[in-house]
């Protein structure tokens, strides 16, 4: 369909930023939400003399008291409070109820404080979201063998994505103390044993002091790089029986301190700075590489120092997209690659094209002696069956370190052995890459406006309207963006840690809700405003999540793309039609989300939260996202449900 020049440059002109007119509210404001709430509350019947009674009058007292003193699970609590965590998300469990009880009672349920969640998949991808805003793990509680099954993939994610979680497992190994059927079948004799190839370290204590030791030593190496997730199995005898009089004169809680990332070898970093500032076009590629907000700060000092373009793996908030050297260079043109952080580094170097049903034909994106070079701390630990360290990259230097705590040394190094000459070469090399860049961004805005009145609405459309509202706003995107065609790193300005917390990792799905609700915890005492862009087949995995978000009252403004279908699966099954040369047409079936659609907006609701929409017409997505924002600002959780194109 043709578009007029007008009509053009209006779209362009929003996309740079201009305020738009839009239809009213598809949905109700906030006010007559609350307002039609609470006159269903009015007409609900009273509660009965009985209910009430069942309600107020307290239990009997048991009469089989069997402590009288403190339980271990005190001690337990200590000990898990000295590593200073802010909150624990668990799914309740039995096999942890006397650390339950502790955390509630002797702990004060402060510091941490106990987040109700619906499974425990959702737990662990709370965690897994927290941590990458505020740098420090969530403690998890997961019940048994049952338990920890429902958490292994969150947990596997968390691990390929180099993610520390502590986990807690309850168990009760010694089988006098397991009463009846149900525990035996939750009980196990090697409870961390089904996670043990995708964490990276785990213990099962058998005394409190064991417990104590162990708890510390997890979470130290927790948090050295390469980070992954933990397991401590917490004995129910340890838990619920009484502190034997010895332990409470000798137990103590030990000490934590954590180690000091390891940088690279002052030669190996002298020696990637000469090839770097000897080379005519290098070009930084950056994974994982910024574990704090100084990383970011470090990454711009040596793009800058080299005059390099910065490649994007889009795992993290990396580097200012508005920046000029940002995503302005190609592997193509380079004669040396600094890789930091990346586990997929051939992957990045290469491209594998199908042959019939059968094989893969693999060909080079860099010129012959192009130089690879690695700092990455992905080589300091590694499994033999989880393979997720892509295939094997012939680098022609590798350091096995931690890329952030390289930096300092490595931007030295290259200011060193920078003449007059070179630099004069790499100002001009920068000039052209500040160019590529503007030409990108341009074309980016001008893509956008294609299909700028469509319904479904475009993720382009929903991506600039968000932009629109929020733009003024402290914001961070606690979503990835590559289910809808990267429109967010193509559109907004990042420039801060927290503005963006990449994937999952393993790519499993159903990490997308719960992980923005655990980043948008984060976000809570900073005063952020926490965007999701949800996936429709995402939510669906664990929509539990949105009652936590509600119920602990956590600021989270959740934009649905909602395309009614696993859309990538979809075109995964279109192409195979098309190569075997069937019907690509049939691709829906298995794959579609419709008949019935879902009313994500109703469900929403139904879990205490805000909600508008589903929204079809384009025009009326920016009055339904000011109304949500309003509720996110009074602290509270809103969902706009809107029918989106596929990508």
């Amino acid at each position: 369909m043709g578009r007029s020049k007008k009509a053009f440059c209006d779209r362009r002109n929003f996309l740079k930023g201009a305020a738009t007119g839009a239809a009213a509210l598809l949905g109700k404001p906030p006010g007559a939400e609350a307002q039609q709430a609470e006159a269903g509350r009015r007409l609900a019947p009273p509660p009965s003399a009985e209910q009430i009674a069942m309600e107020t009058t307290p239990p009997a007292p048991r009469v089989d008291v069997y402590t009288t003193d403190r339980p271990g699970a005190d001690f337990m609590v200590d000990v898990l409070k000295s590593l200073g965590f802010d909150y624990i998300c668990a799914n309740p469990g039995s096999s942890f109820r006397g650390l339950q009880e502790s955390f509630i009672n002797y702990g004060g349920n402060r510091a941490p404080e106990w987040i109700t969640c619906c499974h425990e998949e959702s737990s662990v991808a709370m965690a897994h979201g927290y941590f990458k805003i505020e740098g420090k793990p969530l403690l998890i509680m997961a019940h048994g063998t049952v338990g920890l099954q429902h958490a292994s993939m969150a947990i596997y994610n968390a691990f390929a994505d180099r993610v520390p979680v502590f986990v807690v497992l309850g168990n009760e190994q010694e089988i006098n103390f397991r009463r009846g059927d149900v525990e035996w079948k939750h009980s196990v004799q090697d409870a961390p044993a089904m996670v043990r190839d995708f964490t990276k370290w785990d213990d099962s204590p058998i005394s409190l002091g064991h417990f104590a030791e162990s708890a510390v030593r997890a979470y130290k190496i927790a948090m050295t790089p390469p980070m992954m997730p933990v397991v401590i199995t917490a004995n129910g005898q340890l838990q619920e029986e009484p502190m034997p009089e010895k332990d409470r004169r000798t137990l103590h809680v030990p000490k934590l301190a954590l180690a000091s990332p390891p940088a690279g070898d002052s030669g190996a970093v002298a020696e990637a700075a000469r090839m770097l500032v000897e080379a005519e076009n290098p070009v930084i590629y950056a994974g994982r590489v910024a574990r704090t907000p100084n990383g970011i700060k470090l990454l711009v000092e040596l793009a800058e120092t080299l005059q390099a373009p910065v490649q994007d793996r889009h795992q993290r908030m990396i580097f200012p997209s508005s920046h000029p050297l940002y995503n302005s260079g190609s592997f193509s043109e380079a004669d040396a690659i600094l890789a930091l952080e990346v586990s997929d580094l051939w992957f990045a170097t290469h491209r594998q094209t199908p042959i019939n049903r059968m094989g893969m034909v693999n060909r080079t994106l860099i010129k012959p002696g192009t130089k690879l070079i690695t700092i990455t701390s992905e080589d300091l630990f590694s499994r033999s069956n989880y393979q997720d360290f892509s295939r094997f990259a012939e680098a022609d230097l590798s350091m096995a370190a931690d890329a952030e705590a390289t930096l300092p040394s490595l931007i030295e190094a290259c200011r060193k052995r920078i003449t007059p000459d070179r630099k004069r070469a790499m100002e001009e090399r920068g000039k052209r890459l500040a160019e590529r860049h503007k030409e990108n961004r341009d074309r980016d805005f001008e893509d956008a406006a294609y299909g700028w009145d469509a319904s479904p609405v475009s993720t382009a459309r929903m991506a600039a309207e968000l932009w629109n509202q929020i733009r003024h706003e402290d914001w961070s995107l606690v979503s990835e963006t590559v289910f809808v065609s990267n429109w967010p790193g193509r559109l907004w300005d990042f420039d801060k840690h927290y503005q963006y917390i990449g994937g999952q990792g393993a790519y499993g799905i159903g990490y997308g809700a719960p992980a923005a609700v655990g980043a948008a915890l984060a976000n809570k005492k900073h005063g952020r405003l926490s965007v999701n862009i949800q996936c429709d087949g995402d939510l669906n995995y664990a929509p539990g999540v949105l009652w936590t978000a509600a119920h602990h009252q956590i600021p989270l403004l959740t934009i649905m793309h909602n395309n009614r279908a696993y859309h990538q699966e979809m075109m995964y099954l279109q192409d195979m039609a098309n190569r075997a040369q069937r019907r690509p047409d049939q691709a829906q079936i298995g794959t579609a989300i419709t008949n019935p659609n879902i009313d994500y907006a109703l469900m929403a609701k139904a879990y205490g939260m805000y909600s508008a929409g589903p929204i079809e017409n384009p025009n009326d997505l920016g009055p339904a996202i000011r109304g949500a924002i309003e509720v996110v600002k009074r602290g509270e959780p809103a969902l706009i449900d809107v029918v989106t194109q596929p990508r």
